[in-house]
């Protein structure tokens, strides 16, 4: 199963969208399913209840850092990690992508969580 497929099921198993991307990593990130289930915990409607940052690219981000900082800042991949995303989903923002204010959903939950892990492998070359 892919890291995608593997990110989609934990969420249609009930994991938030951050979750869902963090425990499809876990062993990447040397942590348990316990630790990263509490590090995505915040992010079940996005950053700030649908209002900032999609949770599922928060998850990719964060594996970023973990996987590829090494002291000197990564701003460059982090950028085109979100513009991947962004490109694949339609926006950044959960409650865009849920059509909160317009009723057009541009994406929904398990596609994002799907696109977030796609972008975050093509940064870390695993496509």
């Amino acid at each position: 199963m892919s890291k995608r497929e593997e990110a989609i099921k934990y969420k249609m198993s009930g994991y938030n969208c951050c979750q869902a991307v963090l425990v499809a990593f876990k062993d990447e990130l040397g942590y348990s399913e316990e630790e990263v289930m509490k590090l995505g915990a915040a992010f079940c409607l996005g950053m700030g209840n649908m209002e900032g940052t999609c949770g599922a690219l928060i998850g990719a981000e964060m594996i970023l850092g973990k996987l590829k900082y090494t002291g000197r800042p990564i701003i460059p991949q982090a950028k085109a990690l979100m513009e991947s995303f962004k490109e694949k989903s339609g926006s950044t923002v959960c409650g865009e992508l849920k059509g909160i204010k317009t009723g057009e959903i541009l994406c929904d939950c398990n596609t994002c969580v799907g696109n977030a892990v796609s972008a975050l492998e093509e940064i870390l070359g695993n496509n």
